[in-house]
């Protein structure tokens, strides 16, 4: 989280949006407040992200501009309106955000260099997949300042283990990269000059894919998840069956019985 808002007048759009061969890249574009997630640059990814999940894009990677992946809440901006129902607005929109990506319908790669911190780590977590630089740092340090990092808690504890989130949220303290990697809050760490190639080339595999299995499967694991055991495994059983049923699963079985590549319908 960052109290660096007072920088000039940000005029240049909050997330930039580029496109190419299926895969939309959003970067956070406040550099001089380190990203920082305004309600204004929140509106915007939000209204990106509704716009993708209704278009034919394949993978989405999030990534942030300037120095810093993305500083948490801009806490300046939050402190400037005391209220109650001003602190509940921000957390719902964020809250919003963050199910958001999950529910997209296409897989998201977090490309992070340089801090992730408080609900900037908390977008790492949400993220499907995540690239990290060498440089790249995370933390949740709201208990730092007296305010305990509870939304970000909620991604954090989603992806690694019990004593490993609990040591960020209690401590504040930030992890390296190669730590994030072995607690699987990243799947991998990569020198930092190589992560934009490194995203990509895992971006252009995921793009490659049936765009409807991809889909379904995305949905499918977040659901599951969530179930017991026997209703997890009845619930995969349906989603196989409707999976089955679908064009590209008789395609993708049947170039694999005849040796070919397989022709996507994406149906």
């Amino acid at each position: 989280m960052t109290s660096n808002s007072s920088a000039a007048p940000h005029t240049a759009p909050l997330v930039l949006r580029d496109e190419n061969a299926g895969i939309v890249t959003l970067t956070l574009n406040r550099p001089g407040a380190r990203n920082s997630l305004s309600q204004a640059l929140m509106t915007e990814l939000q209204r990106n992200l509704d716009d993708i999940a209704a278009s034919p894009a394949r993978v989405v990677i999030l990534a942030g501009a300037g120095p810093a992946f993305c500083a948490g809440h801009d806490l300046k901006e939050i402190r400037s309106d005391p209220r109650a129902q001003t602190y509940e607005a921000l957390f719902a929109q964020c809250s919003r955000l963050m199910q958001t990506l999950i529910g997209l319908p296409q897989p998201v790669i977090a490309q992070v260099h340089g801090p992730a911190s408080a609900a900037g780590c908390q977008l790492v977590a949400t993220c499907d997949l995540a690239i990290a630089g060498a440089a790249a740092r995370f933390a949740t340090p709201g208990v730092n300042i007296g305010l305990f990092c509870s939304t970000p808690m909620v991604a954090l504890s989603r992806n690694v283990a019990n004593k490993h989130a609990m040591e960020m949220l209690l401590t504040g303290e930030m992890i390296d990269a190669d730590a994030a990697a072995r607690i699987g809050l990243v799947n991998r760490v990569v020198p930092d000059d190589d992560l934009a190639a490194a995203v990509n080339i895992m971006a252009r595999r995921i793009a490659e894919k049936s765009r409807v299995t991809v889909r379904i499967g995305k949905q499918a694991f977040y659901r599951q998840r969530e179930m017991n055991l026997p209703d997890a495994y009845d619930y995969a059983s349906r989603v196989m069956t409707e999976n089955m049923l679908t064009h590209d699963a008789e395609e993708g079985i049947d170039a694999f019985i005849e040796k070919r590549d397989p022709v996507w319908k994406d149906s």
